[in-house]
């Protein structure tokens, strides 16, 4: 048995609870992100939710104690920098959310990586955690969108002027990650295409190697006998 095989939790049911968990909680940050808008109370809650998604998820999917104290680190800083963020807008406030959020979901796309190119076997969780990975793609790049927007204002501009807030670089980030491309928002400024010029890259490839790594395994599997 290799070293990876031997660190990976293992599989069963269990396991295909917490990916679609995690799949779920994914979802569910990506919808409610208005919530920080209703107040301190709101923003608390939205960010203790944000702040523990890749938390628990990193403990679940992984034994290396290094990416789950990195993951606890970030998770915090994300809070404590939303929260911040929440009292009063002011210089450095948002930055602070865009560049910890960076770094919180790093640390979970290791995570998700590891976890998912690393397994023997195409089980359903591994489906499961590389549609997460998938997702956490889409919301890392948004915060990458957003600090774009700080460092030159007027980089992305929609039907309704310049392009700020969290949400629509939210949108942005998965309209160009699935290569829909609509157009109702467009990156101006050199930084901001070619950031989303690798989103658009970074979602073709992904999809590309998991399929063949999907493949590859199920190919190598030896039928049940």
């Amino acid at each position: 048995m290799s070293d990876a095989a031997a660190t990976r939790p293992v599989c069963g049911l269990s396991e295909v609870a917490k990916t679609g968990w995690l799949i779920a909680a994914i979802v569910a940050h990506n919808l409610v992100y208005p919530i920080a808008t209703t107040g301190i109370l709101g923003t608390v809650a939205f960010y203790a939710f944000y702040g523990s998604i890749f938390v628990v998820g990193t403990w679940w999917l992984s034994h290396d104690w290094t990416l789950r104290l990195a993951t606890l680190a970030t998770g915090a800083a994300v809070f404590m920098a939303g929260v911040w963020a929440g009292l009063a807008d002011g210089p450095g406030r948002s930055p602070a959310v865009f560049l910890t959020s960076i770094a919180y979901h790093a640390v979970f796309l290791v995570v998700l990586a590891r976890y998912t190119f690393g397994a023997r076997q195409v089980m359903t969780e591994t489906i499961l955690a590389a549609t997460a990975l998938y997702l956490v793609i889409g919301s890392a790049f948004a915060a990458v969108f957003a600090t774009v927007e700080w460092l030159q204002p007027g980089s992305f501009v929609g039907p309704d002027g310049p392009v700020a807030s969290w949400q629509e670089h939210l949108y942005f980030s998965y309209v160009t990650l699935t290569s829909a491309g609509y157009g109702d928002i467009l990156p101006r400024r050199p930084l901001a295409q070619a950031t989303a010029v690798a989103e658009a890259i970074v979602g073709v490839l992904y999809t590309v190697i998991l399929l063949a790594r999907l493949v590859g395994l199920h190919t190598a599997t030896p039928p049940k006998t």
